[in-house]
């Protein structure tokens, strides 16, 4: 089900599922698992490929060797772009930590201060993807079962998607559109 909030559509399911990233238990597999790289806009990728050299000293050698074979991104099978991904698995940007969590060299660079943004916005969005519908833009939440043990811990701690992702939704569509999402979900929960 969805509702309207300010200009775009909400997914009910962002109120109702409970989140928190649990990287102990799926060492960051979304990163890793999947049909195609992680959506990127246009602006992504000129920041990008215009950061490449501050992202290097952060990256794995074989998504080094494969950014330079086919670029940053590619065109997926529904003609979006995404990031490049190493042999057809996991994502050129990441890089797996001696936990064998995988973490993003993006978001390290980033940290570091190497680079003047965060990480592609699909990806600090995650589990929310952003679909259009009727022109509409639509935030839906991604069932997945590598998330299992996320869901798992956002339970525990009764934490639902939109307060975990506060910031990146913030990120994305600003305060206000926050404030507003806030607002439904307080009446979302009175219903």
């Amino acid at each position: 089900m969805f509702i309207e909030v300010g200009p775009h559509l909400v997914s009910t399911q962002l109120f109702e599922k409970q989140f928190v990233c649990d990287l102990n238990s799926c060492k960051g597999a979304c990163c890793i698992q999947g049909n195609s790289g992680a959506p990127l806009t246009f602006e992504e990728i000129h920041l990008l490929e215009e950061s490449m050299d501050s992202l290097r000293p952060f990256m794995s050698n074989e998504g080094i060797e494969a950014i330079e074979k086919g670029g940053v991104f590619y065109m997926d099978q529904e003609n979006e772009p995404v990031t490049t991904l190493i042999n057809g698995g996991m994502c050129a940007f990441a890089i797996v930590d001696e936990q064998g969590v995988a973490k993003c060299a993006v978001e390290c660079a980033s940290v570091k201060n190497k680079i003047s943004f965060e990480k592609p916005i699909s990806c600090h969005l995650y589990p929310i993807r952003i679909k259009k519908f009727h022109e509409k833009k639509a935030l839906v939440f991604d069932s997945w079962d590598i998330c299992a043990p996320a869901c798992s811990c956002g339970e525990k701690m009764k934490m639902p998607v939109y307060k975990f992702l506060k910031s990146a939704i913030i990120r994305e569509f600003g305060t206000e559109f926050y404030d507003q999402l806030l607002f439904t979900a307080e009446q979302w929960a009175k219903r």
